[in-house]
């Protein structure tokens, strides 16, 4: 155990300094040097190489202007194939960097190192001297460890094996962003490409999230853009802070990135009679490859916190009831933590495969987004994680999307001995490119529970077949099926326009009798994206509204309504609301900066003895007893008018790994007509500074 131990260390130590083998059996050698010696080899390659800059190094005007003397540091590598790559060079003069540049793609192809007679890689640094000087002596030094050795650390008990291992680690090439693992989907980050995937023309599908980076590599660079917000910086913790992974291991057929999560967080709500709010989440991130078609990710976290109070209470109603004292959103059940925080486990997983060119399929456990807006009535991100299968199959102007999902019931009242309920839920979704500037999607979406004891229902398995008819088939309250559409039209190279209808039931008597039936359970959505707004770079500006009429997403059983674990599988507030988002997002290199308002009309039961109807927004609650069948609107109940506002600024710590530091500010200001025991008014101010690996979104604005 212990010789592994030290043979790990060894490794990660190699890897994260100078990511090449220990040693080497013969150095690269230049045409020059065929007829040398083995042992003067290293001296003839770093002659041969000194000539070389020497007489072929152009020193810029200014630096001979202004009689700089000084020198350009060099990280450089000989690979395999014996050619010559400049890694980072590093000079006060930016014309310095670039003439370096241009003499090492001069140089020739030379016979690579070689390690146990097979070609090699290897790293060197070099410092060129300005004013230049003839080389005379050798001034190159190789990054590897020639003085320790695997075998020798190791007491010579490595089977060949694991030297093999070595020798085939390769420079990391940044493999994830044109690989097939999902790009952690937050709507902030998404913003940086949202318009280079909505440029007239292209045959993109942007409404199922996350994307996968392969597909977005097609549109727009993402491993350009980190490495223009690349820090010129030296040494290896420099690295690993600013630009890079933690760990990045590379062989011939796999990778695997490894890094730390962090979610460090403090501040003050002005309502709360505690001290201060607080977050402290550790985890760590792991994104791997084998082969060229298969891929996984991991996110394991460990959280302790204490939030704003309207958070907490919103935590604390989702709570399944006589267990644990909260749910936390987004994320899961939660224990208690001292007396007035939570303690609550995370972890997300999946595994890529793409068998064929146009088609990828994921099983994990993790959420699910369909819509370009910032909300979504089809399908969001909102509830806890949940295990899913989703095969996502693109060809000809068309993706289509099917989705299985398990989801947990988590209410005292549906739980079998101690054990959660499970319910299922199948989504097919069609995305159309009807031409260059319009796009249509068809939804359909069915939740079943395991009626008569038939579990998972292979019925739904088939990912053509039309949801709503098995539904009708395998019974009347077997099953909830919703249908939607969507629809986006890009007005412009700027301007976007997007929207979605989701409808649970609609019945054509009622609409034309005018008496607003409860049987007409259907919502909406419009927006628009204005890119690049004002002639302003990388400015977003957007604009959305959304209003679902009472008892949409619900359902006459206990247990078929459209959510997990206390909360909603679409829209946030549920159902029986109106609201208007606006939302800016800037940014400039490393710094960023957001602003939305959210103007919002919701209609709350009263939960009383005196009134105990249901008006439609709780899904959770059935609609056998609703206040009326006729003279439904939106806001009935007790009416609730809410105001908020976020701001947050920050800058990018690490492109590579999504770190920020930040600053948030929420106002928050929450009217009902009525206060009740599940319902009170509020209003907050809630500050918070912090740092964060920013891997999902974070909703803040029930």
């Amino acid at each position: 155990m212990k010789r592994i131990v030290l043979f790990a260390i060894l490794l990660t130590t190699t890897i994260g300094y100078t990511q090449t083998p220990l040693s080497y059996e013969k150095p690269p050698v230049f045409k020059a040097c065929d007829s040398i010696a083995v042992e003067q080899l290293k001296s003839c390659f770093n002659f041969t190489l000194n000539t070389f800059i020497y007489e072929n190094f152009e020193v810029p005007q200014i630096v001979v202007d202004e009689s700089y003397v000084g020198d350009v540091k060099v990280l450089f590598e000989v690979n395999k194939e014996g050619e010559f790559k400049a890694i980072y060079t590093d000079a006060i003069y930016d014309e310095l960097k670039a003439e370096s540049q241009r003499v090492f793609d001069m140089l020739p192809k030379i016979q690579p190192a070689t390690y146990n007679g097979k070609p090699t890689f290897v790293q060197y640094s070099l410092s060129i001297s300005i004013p230049l000087r003839a080389p005379v002596a050798q001034n190159l030094q190789s990054t590897e460890a020639e003085k320790l050795t695997i075998k020798d650390s190791l007491n010579a008990t490595l089977s060949n094996e694991y030297d093999q291992i070595l020798k085939d680690l390769k420079p990391y090439e940044e493999l994830e962003y044109h690989s097939q693992l999902n790009i952690p989907f937050t709507h902030a980050y998404y913003a940086r490409f949202d318009d280079d995937m909505n440029v007239l023309g292209t045959n993109s599908h942007t409404a199922v999230k996350p994307y996968v980076y392969s597909d977005v590599a097609r549109y727009y660079d993402i491993k350009a853009e980190k490495e223009s917000l690349a820090k010129s910086t030296d040494s290896w913790l420099g690295r690993k802070v600013f630009n890079e992974h933690l760990v990045e291991v590379q062989g011939d057929d796999y990778w695997f990135t490894i890094d730390p999560i962090l979610d460090l967080q403090v501040g003050k709500d002005t309502e709360a009679d505690f001290s201060s709010t607080w977050n402290n989440t550790r985890g760590v991130f792991i994104q791997a490859g084998l082969g060229k078609r298969f891929n996984l990710s991991a996110s394991v976290y460990e959280s302790q916190g204490r939030f704003a109070e309207y958070f907490n209470q919103y935590a604390e109603a989702l709570r399944r009831g006589g267990g644990e004292p909260a749910i936390i959103p987004g994320r899961g059940i939660a224990k208690r933590f001292k007396e007035d925080a939570y303690d609550y486990p995370a972890a997300e997983a999946y595994l890529s495969y793409t068998p064929a060119d146009f088609l990828n399929i994921q099983f994990g456990h993790g959420k699910n987004f369909i819509g370009d807006g910032y909300r979504s009535l089809l399908q969001s991100d909102v509830s806890s994680p949940y295990p899913f299968l989703k095969l996502n199959a693109s060809f000809w102007k068309i993706k289509y999307t099917s989705t299985w999902m398990w989801l947990k019931d988590v209410r005292p009242e549906v739980e079998v001995d101690g054990a959660f309920l499970t319910k299922y839920m199948a989504n097919h979704y069609l995305s159309w490119n009807v031409s260059k500037r319009l796009n249509i999607g068809f939804f359909e979406s069915v939740i079943w529970e395991n009626t008569n004891n038939r579990g998972f229902d292979v019925n739904y398995l088939n990912p053509i077949i039309f949801l709503r008819a098995i539904e009708f088939q395998t019974g009347q309250d077997a099953g909830n099926a919703i249908l939607g559409l969507s629809s986006k039209y890009k007005w412009n190279n700027k301007i976007n326009l997007y929207g979605q209808f989701i409808l649970d039931e609609f019945s054509l008597s009622d609409v034309k009798a005018g008496e607003k039936s409860w049987k007409n359970k259907f919502g909406y959505q419009i927006g628009a994206k204005y890119f690049n707004a004002f002639e302003i770079k990388d400015l977003l500006l957007q604009a959305e509204y959304n209003q679902v009429r009472p008892y949409t997403y619900s359902h006459n059983t206990q247990v078929l309504n459209y959510a997990s674990f206390n909360q909603p599988m679409a829209h946030l507030w549920g159902a029986n609301f109106k609201e208007l988002v606006l939302i800016g997002r800037y940014n400039y290199k490393r710094w960023f900066g957001d602003a939305k308002f959210i103007i919002g009309q919701r209609g709350f039961d009263y939960n009383t003895n005196d009134d105990n109807f249901s008006y439609g927004g709780d899904i959770y609650r059935d609609y056998n007893d609703r206040n009326a069948d006729t003279g439904i609107k939106i806001g009935q109940g007790n009416k609730t008018n809410s105001f908020m506002a976020e701001l947050q600024a920050g800058y990018l710590l690490n492109p590579a790994t999504n770190l920020k530091v930040f600053t948030n500010i929420i106002y928050r200001d929450f009217n009902p007509d009525a206060i009740t025991a599940s319902t009170t008014d509020s209003n907050t101010l809630w500050f918070s500074i912090g740092v964060r690996t920013d891997l999902f979104n974070w909703y803040n604005d029930f």
